[in-house]
């Protein structure tokens, strides 16, 4: 079966179940396709994409207003109301439009159904698909769509920071939020409970002992084995999708890029691509070259600093000395030649925010060489070291059948023999025009997750070698033209923590309608609470930093 057979198996299937009326309700949301279904067959074609082996990338629910938040427009109008100069399609209409995206082969197709703003019902897809339970949970708190069938009722982003009946993307919701909350954030959450003699809880979080960010765990263990982990997140909830309303292309990319500010490269490419997708714009290959050598820059990093933490936890401090001292030489020569330790705002529309000297490549490419010299012998250790074998081989094992079912992108699903990468799998540019190896183990332990990141560290800097050698001369920005009202685009990013998905839809005045960034750290915490099973308590630790899912990533 070539690449695309299998989509127009998918719609032939769906007009047998009766769920299609014709293919000619598919479109197209740049890459993917897009299909236009009735509401009550929402639940049924997730059915048929499962049984395709189809894997779900993500859900969210578009309220349709294209007004500034906040509560009132510069013109002192309730939020809600239009300007008397915007069309009048642009009028927040009476039904919520929900998305759902699902992949095969490196190919995506977006399926689409609006439900009344009075009655917001859908089938939920959780059944089928148990990775996007969250996303479900997450698209009702915020939109107030309900997904009838769904295993799980409980509040997932709403910590009592706001009424039961308040949803914060629908327009008439302000910004600022409402101060009318008189219970403590995230009271009573019904943790679910485990009975039986000799069972008893851990409560750990959602303030920690090091400096990260908050989340609670709650352990159910019976001596030293962990019998259940539930996660509790959302404790940095930003309002992300709210404030992202009314903001120009340049504001949005500046926002995107700190929905987790250790990718801040790949969400702000994101970002721009679904903007770029939306209105039409052509990058210059130069800008597309320079984003690559950001976003592989940025895979280096993290991964270096995840295999020091990793090795930490138990007690290889030389690692994490080691690991440290490259990863901060490597970051510095960020700061000075993209003018950010982080990369941070260097991905603009249009382009990037910075070009290089005419002696940088060459000291790129020395860096590279002396990173490339320094990891070899380092890794060697790593990979091979009686005290590590000890504590990382079979601990935290994640099996490919529930890193499939979970939809795991990244280090986590190719560790459980997933090797899907965006940059290979739906190339974008400058990745097409390469050969990306996506690095492929089976064993789904901690070990192997230390594995896949230093294959891709090793797999980085080959490609930076490639992209130097081969970047072209020339601009490094467009103008972006105004997408028209209503106009939307699809991001698809490979991140260091793998797939991201980023959608736009342009409002009146080339302004931001919606935005729903998708990191990858939505399917990887569930599988965290899959792997640490029948583990003990003391390995958590591992188990987590193996994992390293993003909480501000996934507290929108």
């Amino acid at each position: 079966m070539s690449r695309f057979d299998w989509f127009s198996e998918f719609l032939a299937r769906l007009e047998d179940e009766h769920l299609l009326a014709h293919s000619g309700n598919a479109r197209l949301l740049a890459p993917a396709h897009r299909l236009v279904l009735d509401a009550e067959d929402w639940g049924n074609a997730a059915k048929v994409a499962a049984g395709l082996g189809m894997r779900h990338a993500g859900v969210w629910a578009d309220c349709g207003a294209d007004c500034r938040p906040g509560g009132s427009d510069e013109d002192g109008q309730p939020v809600g109301r239009r300007h008397q100069s915007e069309p009048a399609g642009s009028r927040p209409p009476d039904s919520i439009a929900v998305y759902a995206c699902l992949e095969k082969e490196g190919d995506y197709v977006v399926l689409e159904a609006r439900v009344p703003l009075d009655r917001p019902k859908l089938p939920s897809q959780t059944p089928r698909f148990p990775g996007v339970d969250r996303l479900e949970r997450h698209c009702h708190d915020l939109t107030g769509v309900v997904f009838t069938g769904h295993p799980d009722t409980r509040r997932w982003t709403r910590h009592q920071a706001w009424k039961a009946d308040a949803f914060p993307l629908r327009a008439d919701f302000p910004a600022a939020g409402h101060v009318t909350c008189q219970v403590p954030a995230d009271a009573d959450y019904p943790f679910t409970t485990i009975h039986g003699s000799g069972v008893y809880e851990i409560p750990v979080g959602p303030v920690h002992a090091g400096i990260i960010e908050p989340g609670h765990f709650r352990f159910h263990a019976m001596g030293e084995e962990v019998l259940r982990l539930e996660e509790r997140l959302g404790y940095v909830h930003k309002g992300i999708e709210k404030i992202a309303v009314g903001r120009d292309p340049a504001g949005l990319a500046r926002l995107a890029g700190r929905v987790s500010g250790d990718s801040t490269v790949a969400h702000a490419w994101a970002a721009c691509q679904a903007m770029e997708h939306a209105a039409g714009c052509a990058v210059p290959p130069r800008a597309l070259w320079l984003r690559a050598i950001m976003a592989e820059r940025e895979r280096i990093a993290n991964h270096l600093g995840d295999l020091g933490a990793i090795c930490n936890d138990v007690a290889f401090t030389f690692a994490l000395i080691q690991c440290g001292r490259l990863r901060e030489r490597w970051q510095r020569r960020s700061r000075e030649l993209f003018g950010h330790r982080l990369m941070m705002d260097a991905v603009i529309p249009g382009g990037v925010a910075y070009d290089l000297a005419p002696a940088a490549p060459r000291t790129l490419g020395d860096d590279q060489a002396a990173l490339r010299k320094a990891v070899l012998p380092l890794f060697d250790i790593i990979d091979d070291h009686p005290s590590l074998d000890d504590r990382l081989i079979t601990t935290g094992r994640l099996s490919a059948a529930d890193a499939r079912s979970l939809g795991c992108t990244g280090y986590v699903g190719k560790a459980s023999g997933l090797p899907f990468d965006v940059r290979r799998d739906c190339p974008y540019p400058p990745y097409d025009t390469l050969e990306v190896k996506p690095s492929a183990e089976t064993d789904g332990d901690v070990a192997a997750r230390v594995r896949v990141r230093m294959t891709e560290v090793l797999g980085s800097l080959d490609l930076l070698d490639l992209l130097l050698a081969t970047l072209p001369e020339g601009a490094v920005t467009a103008p972006v033209p105004t997408a028209a009202s209503g106009a939307v685009g699809l991001g698809l990013v490979d991140g260091w923590r793998g797939e991201i998905l980023t959608f736009v839809r342009f409002g009146v005045d080339g302004r931001i309608a919606r935005f729903f960034p998708r990191d990858p750290s939505w399917f990887t915490w569930p599988a965290l609470e899959r792997l640490i099973m029948g583990n003990i308590v003391p390995d958590f630790p591992v188990c987590n930093k193996s994992v390293n899912g993003s909480y501000s990533g996934q507290d929108l």
